[in-house]
């Protein structure tokens, strides 16, 4: 079956809905994700404290969306791993660690881009 086609395909607006609620239920069952959301409203509400200018705006934006959809990624292929292999196994283990490494890998980055935009802000502007 062709994607996008047929008659059991959901709509844009069902499609939408679906997202919302993968939203909802990462939210309810995972703890990392309630700590990046908390850490993006610290970040904004310094940002406005602040004052950071529209590109500072914008990158900061963009590193708490990034750090988000990797969170919920990784959510993902946990729960797949889980799916796959409910008994433990060493390379479920490894796809999981692995998975949670790429989110540590992007906080880090993440929290120098943060730290370069609010010196930046706080000492330079």
């Amino acid at each position: 079956m062709i994607p996008g086609r047929g008659p059991n395909h959901p709509t844009f607006r069902r499609s939408f809905l679906f997202a919302v609620q993968g939203f909802r239920t990462a939210l309810t069952q995972e703890r990392n994700l309630k700590v990046m959301l908390a850490a993006g409203g610290i970040t904004i509400v310094a940002g406005l404290i602040v004052g950071l200018d529209a590109l500072s705006w914008a990158i900061v934006l963009v590193c708490c969306g990034i750090i988000i959809a990797a969170e919920l990624i990784n959510t993902a292929i946990e729960k797949v791993v889980d799916l796959v292999s409910p008994e433990f196994h060493p390379l479920a283990g490894q796809a999981k660690d692995i998975a949670a490494a790429a989110v540590w890998v992007m906080a880090l980055l993440v929290a120098i881009v943060g730290i370069l935009v609010f010196v930046r802000a706080l000492f330079f502007v």
